[in-house]
């Protein structure tokens, strides 16, 4: 045992210091120049040509798993002779939609470096110049074309693996990855693994090496109330026709109390109880709360006094979006005819998504109104209720999927990774949702989520970014689990 541990540690230097930084840049600018919304399938072929380009530099061949009307998985494998294990990486090369004019600097596939400061830094011709706070600026530069460069990376600084290898690179999990179910039935001995490593997310705020041990599920939905069936003059029909923004305003209040807590009749039935263990893990976390609301400009959490990574291992209830009306120079003096709300729930272990969209719903029923779901209201259903919403509901939601601490395989990995990193936190189950549950459904394989990118890389929204230091320690992380035995 102590020998293995101590080939750990030779091999995580080598990972993150044999590797010329400039040129992988450079290789990674590549990628990251290629737009890459899952929906625009001409972008994610060309996304899927390069990726196997390089791997194959690597003498890694890649084959596609296709989809029907969706783009193709990556999947490749590097067999070890005498290999007593085999694990399967997990990655994403689709990125989230873009709004080009939100982009500080240069567009979102136009890769730039920016210093500590935000400032644009010319491309480096030599790693000398290169700081670990600069960052890499583009979409996916975190999220998640990190990790699939990250492993080119570690196994150009020649990592020799001891377990078989599998890669599987997702096409579409920025669109809750709608043919994974199918890609893993069709190919369930050639995916098949002893244990599975999701790169994706970020690292704890304390910029500490984070390991997660599952992923909270989620559902989400849509609630429309009406109001008259056009827009009507304030002045003229106020106090006469229902204003649908603040009835869906009292509606939504009466789903959560000012503490956070949901008050859906049966919201948290079924939600599986952390464990001794697991709230010990949270307990010896770092505590950021204090730094998190200084810099969101917080004066409080939602939960005053609860541990961040606590509050992550709840189930929630988000509202993303309202619409209704107008503001600003759009505002009109009008009774709107419409108001809508988009919710994002998040479920933890032991929940069922369908079930909880139906609580939501009779939730809704229970507050006097009429509900429709997935369809507009009649006309005769307008006249004859005097308080009428219809529910749209998005896909079939995913489940949570949370390993025990002491899993063997989740184990390994946490020896692993300390053995590059140092002492890593371990959280019990991320806050965003991954979808594992499909792949915990179909392979069976315990799951564990190890992250590289930084945990300020502006995810999902614009001027999304990778710090280089991230990076590299990324790089001595997946190469020490690449290394593992």
């Amino acid at each position: 045992m102590m020998r293995w541990v101590l080939t750990f540690l030779a091999l995580a230097p080598l990972a993150a210091q044999n590797v010329d930084r400039v040129a992988l840049l450079n290789e990674f600018a590549e990628l990251l120049s290629l737009p890459n919304v899952s929906r625009n399938l001409p972008d994610m072929e060309r996304n899927a040509a390069l990726i196997m380009k390089m791997y194959a530099r690597r003498g890694v061949a890649l084959r596609r798993l296709e989809t029907v009307g969706g783009p193709p998985a990556l999947y490749g494998e590097i067999q070890t002779p005498g290999a007593r294990r085999t694990i399967l990486f997990y990655a994403h090369y689709d990125g989230q939609p873009v709004v080009e004019r939100e982009w500080s600097q240069g567009g979102p596939f136009e890769p730039v470096l920016l210093g500590p400061d935000g400032e644009k830094r010319a491309w480096p011709a030599a790693e000398a110049t290169l700081g670990d706070d600069w960052r890499l600026q583009a979409r996916s530069a975190s999220d998640d074309k990190a990790p699939i460069i990250a492993f080119l990376a570690a196994l150009d600084s020649g990592v020799r693996p001891k377990a078989n290898l599998k890669f599987l690179f997702d096409g579409e999990e920025e669109a809750g990855s709608p043919h994974m179910r199918s890609v893993l039935e069709r190919n369930k001995e050639l995916l098949k693994a002893d244990g599975m490593i999701f790169c994706d997310g970020p690292v704890h705020q304390s910029r500490r090496q984070l390991i997660a041990f599952g992923a909270r599920g989620a559902a989400s939905l849509s609630i429309t109330v009406h109001g008259p069936n056009h827009e009507l003059h304030s002045g003229h029909y106020g106090n006469f026709a229902p204003n649908p923004a603040l009835m869906l305003a009292h509606l939504l209040a009466s789903m959560k109390d000012e503490d956070g807590r949901v008050r859906i009749a049966g919201f948290y039935d079924g939600a599986a109880p952390l464990t001794e263990a697991e709230r010990q893990a949270i307990a010896a976390i770092p505590p950021v709360e204090e730094d998190l609301k200084r810099a969101f400009g917080l004066g409080a959490a939602e939960r005053p006094g609860q541990r961040i990574d606590a509050a992550l291992a709840l189930p929630a209830l988000n509202v993303q979006g309202l619409a209704s009306g107008g503001v600003g120079t759009e505002a009109r003096n009008v009774v709107p005819a419409t108001a809508t709300a988009a919710l994002g729930i998040r479920l933890v272990k032991g929940m069922d998504p369908a079930k909880t969209v139906a609580q939501v719903v009779e939730h809704i029923r229970r507050q006097g109104y009429f509900v429709v779901e997935n369809r507009e209201p009649t006309a005769v259903e307008r006249l004859a209720h005097a308080k009428l919403c219809h529910v749209r509901v998005a896909g079939r939601g995913t489940r949570a999927v949370r390993v025990p601490l002491d899993d063997p395989f989740a184990a390994s990995v946490v020896r692993a990774v300390e053995s590059a990193r140092g002492p890593v936190v371990k959280q019990p189950t991320m806050g965003g949702t991954l979808p594992i549950d499909v792949f915990d459904e179909v392979l069976g394989a315990p799951i564990v989520i190890v992250p590289i990118a930084n945990h300020d890389n502006n995810q999902h929204t614009h001027n999304e970014n990778i710090r280089l230091g991230n990076l590299w320690d990324g790089i001595a992380t997946l190469g020490a689990l690449m290394s593992m035995e």
